[in-house]
Parts: C-alpha cells; structure tokens; sequence
C-alpha cells in the first residue's frame, strides 16, 4: 500500500495543478470574449467584401490590374498558409492543423513537394517550430502575428503574398486555419487565397452584376481586390485566434475537472492507507498488552 507521505505529496501537487488549470481557463475565457466579439464584427463585412471581389474578378476588363490575381497557371509553385497559435496547453488545436498540412500535401500537391517547389509560410510560433525542424521551405518573416493581433501586421503579410504571386514565383496560394464556431468546436478550413475564385456561372456569356462603377471599373478593381485580400487574411488570423482561446478554454476546463477526479481517488487511497496504519498499531498495541498480561 502507498506511503502516506506520497500519497499526501500527491495530493499536495494535484491540488496546485488545479488551481493552475483554474486560473488558466479564466484568462482563456477573457481572452476568447474579446476575441469572440472581433470576429463576430469583422465576418458581415469580410463576407461581403469577398462575394465583390469574386465577382468584379469575373467581369471582363482591358485593364490588367483587374486579372492578375485571378490568373490561373500551371501550379509548379504553391505556397500554403498555416495559422496556428504561438502557445500549447490548448488541446487538439495545433495537431489538427498540422495533420490537414501533411494532407494537402499527400493528396493535392506531392510532386511540388518532392520537387522542392512547395513552401510553408507560417503564422504562429507552433507553426514556425514544426515546420522549421521537419525541414521544409519556410517563409520566417511573418509569424508572430498574435502580439497583439492587428491588421496593419497581417497586411504586410497579404501584401508579400500578392507581390510574390503578381511576380510568379508562387502559382497557387492557400490558407488552412481553424474557424471559431464555439467555445467548444472549432470547424478545420482550407481556403484557396490566390488566384482568386470566380464565382459559378462567370464564364456564362449571360452572367453579369449589376454594378455601377464610379470614377471607374479599372480604378476601383485596382484598389479593392488587394484590399479584400488583405481582409481575408486578417479574418482568418481573428478565426483562429478566437479558435484557439475557445480550445484552451475547453482544455483547461477538462483538465480541472481531471484534477478533480484524481484528488478524490488520491483523497480515498490517502484515508483507506491511513486506517490501516493505524488498525496496524492498534494490533500492535493489544498483541503487546496480551503479552505483558501474560
């Protein structure tokens, strides 16, 4: 049977875990109110923004400013965007994104990957950690993005990965994060980012959105296209912000309620131990008294 000194020692250190796991999950739940409430503001308008830039991608235009992002080419180059989180201690968070990297890899891109044509642009420490030690080809510049979350930061981030598609050293661009849906699930995305999709129907010679443009078609495609790209990547740095404080909440609130559960266990083995220490020395006692008696 334990020692009542160990068993009391573990005790001792569940019982700080606890109070660890505690006041973690409360920092979590502050965290994840504000980040909640940026997201739930900023997705309306990045929705928006995106269906416009989807379909002023499909109108027809002289000027080539208005295709260079939806150019499609042969994709020998791809360039994946993986946002993770800068911390652990929030369950499933980070793995689930690693696995759905080596997936899009295995399944879509392989040969670009074998080839050494396929490179990793990290957002997060996590991110930049496992894909630094595994050896892949590994944009650095951009991946502390959560100290504080801002969109000036992520723009320059949007702005690199424009530059570098217009430029052509990347032929397809795609961003894998997780989505908030609550404190409790977070839904896995793969979203193209670059060229930018046309909407179903654009190549219908009927199709056709009802825009009036002012001062010009050209001049507001010119503006607007790289500003809505820059809005996807903030939205998708604010998903998975508010993904991972809803898991981290989630984790540490399992973790306490764990805690839990091993201090009553600890708690019975340390009173069953202590009962038989001291039935012990009270055999002890009455086979001593006996013999004395006789």
């Amino acid at each position: 049977m334990a020692n009542l000194k160990e068993v009391k020692a573990r005790i001792q250190s569940v019982n700080s875990t606890q109070q660890i796991t505690k006041a973690m999950k409360m920092v979590a739940a502050a965290k994840l109110k504000r980040a909640q409430d940026n997201i739930l503001q900023m997705r309306p308008y990045a929705q928006k923004l995106s269906g416009i830039l989807k379909n002023l991608s499909a109108l027809p235009g002289d000027d080539n400013n208005s295709t260079k992002y939806s150019e499609e080419r042969a994709e020998d180059n791809i360039l994946l965007i993986v946002v993770t989180s800068d911390k652990g201690l929030c369950g499933a968070f980070n793995s689930s994104i690693f696995k759905a990297t080596n997936r899009v890899i295995e399944n879509k891109y392989k040969k670009q990957f074998d080839a050494g044509r396929l490179t990793i642009l990290p957002i997060g420490k996590k991110a930049l950690e496992f894909f630094t030690k595994r050896g892949y080809n590994v944009i650095s510049d951009y991946w502390n993005m959560f100290s504080p979350v801002s969109f000036e930061k992520s723009s320059e981030a949007a702005q690199f990965v424009m530059d570098s598609f217009v430029d052509e050293k990347f032929d397809k661009v795609e961003i894998i994060y997780n989505e908030f849906k609550n404190v409790a699930t977070q839904l896995l995305n793969v979203e193209q980012y670059l060229p930018v999709e046309r909407p179903e129907g654009a190549e219908d010679a009927s199709f056709g959105i009802d825009y009036i443009f002012e001062p010009s078609q050209e001049e507001i495609v010119k503006e607007l296209i790289p500003k809505s790209l820059k809005v996807q990547l903030y939205k998708a740095i604010l998903e998975s912000n508010a993904s991972e404080h809803g898991a981290r909440m989630t984790a540490m609130d399992q973790a306490t309620d764990n805690a839990g559960e091993l201090l009553k266990q600890l708690r019975l083995t340390y009173n069953r131990t202590r009962q038989a220490a001291i039935t012990t020395e009270i055999l002890e006692i009455v086979a001593g008294a006996e013999a004395l008696g006789s």
